[in-house]
């Protein structure tokens, strides 16, 4: 369960947005998997602005692209604004589906989030999503599993500074690179600065592997180009 401002086998070690998923090409069914999973939480602002997506696909500006090491050395073209579909981070073996959460009335009451028991990511789609247009930061979450391999697991014990990370979008591709990646106290996530907006600004959640009932690890990428 996500903790949010004021507006989830495995064993789910997270109390903040994020579920560890494993690496695989198709969605995960919500209720088929085995382990258990600690419960997350995610801390937003209340009432976060709506998104607003584009229907055009084409893409309107260009950018160097990263290479492994994340450096960045061609050229791409940046799709519009779309909804993001799938999460790559090579350097650190991820590359998960991404599926849209729309935060409930209750759950904005609440301050929490709680995203499907699956090994899939989800997209918190009242906040921003990525490509040109857009207005706020990309929040992606998924849990983190105890008892057995998990993708999301890999944001605690493999992403690093630097590494590439790819936003497939309904629109086409957009490149990011890591630039930090911290823990977080779970209580008070909800008041860090990771909900200040910024447009294309990628955070990922999840449970920290060390501490999966006391903290988050978060992770920020910013745009390439």
């Amino acid at each position: 369960m996500l903790t949010t401002p004021t507006s989830t086998g495995g064993t789910d070690t997270s109390q903040s947005l994020v579920q560890d998923t494993v690496a695989s090409p198709e969605a995960s069914s919500p209720a088929e998997l085995s382990g258990s999973d600690q419960e997350e939480i995610l801390a937003a602002p209340p009432e976060p602005p709506a998104v607003q997506l584009n229907s055009d696909t084409a893409p309107i500006e260009s950018a160097p692209a990263p290479t492994s090491d994340g450096l960045s050395v061609e050229t791409f073209s940046r799709p519009v604004v779309a909804t993001p579909t799938r999460i790559t981070v090579a350097a650190a073996g991820i590359d998960v589906p991404v599926l849209p959460l729309s935060p409930t009335a209750d759950d904005l009451a609440s301050q929490s989030i709680v995203p499907p028991y699956t090994d899939n990511g989800y997209w918190i789609s009242s906040y921003g999503a990525p490509g040109v247009g857009s207005t706020d930061t990309t929040y992606i979450t998924g849990h983190s599993w105890e008892d057995r391999e998990a993708p999301f697991d890999r944001f605690s014990t493999h992403a690093s500074v630097g590494d590439a990370l790819t936003l497939t979008t309904a629109a086409g591709t957009m490149n990011y690179v890591i630039d930090a990646v911290t823990t977080h106290d779970k209580e008070s996530l909800k008041t860090s600065e990771i909900w200040n907006v910024v447009p294309n600004r990628v955070v990922i959640i999840s449970c920290y592997t060390q501490d999966p009932w006391g903290k988050n690890v978060i992770v920020t990428a910013s745009p390439i180009g």
